[in-house]
């Protein structure tokens, strides 16, 4: 296994724990925190660089070409993500009481449609 892909995996890795504990624990708390808005921005970070080492990986060593099923459910979970960062992001400064207690919806919308591309990722690479 090359260093890159382990630092690819790694970095997926620590998207989904952070996307997943800043979603949940959104959620248990009944509103948008500081911490949460943290972990949202983090997990983007993450997968995002995740993302580009992978497609880079791929295109290096003749893996998939062109934008596949995968590439394209990528593509929209991090456009998903972006979306999601920035209006939990714009909820919290504007500290509207409605939205706060709700938007746990959108987050677990956004982070059920994240997990597709995640795991089918994993499925795909465990087939070759």
């Amino acid at each position: 296994m090359s260093t890159t892909l382990l630092i690819a995996i790694v970095a997926m890795t620590v998207a989904l724990i952070s996307y997943s504990l800043g979603v949940w624990g959104e959620k248990r708390s009944g509103t948008i925190k500081p911490i949460h808005l943290g972990a949202f921005w983090f997990g983007l970070a993450c997968d995002t660089a995740g993302t580009e080492m992978m497609r880079r990986i791929a295109e290096a060593g003749g893996g998939p070409s062109g934008f596949g099923l995968h590439a394209a459910l990528g593509a929209l979970a991090l456009v998903l993500m972006a979306v999601h960062a920035v209006w939990a992001t714009v909820t919290y400064v504007r500290r509207n009481p409605q939205a706060l207690r709700t938007f746990h919806r959108f987050s677990l919308s956004v982070w059920t449609l994240w997990l597709v591309p995640f795991f089918s990722g994993l499925v795909l690479a465990n087939l070759r």
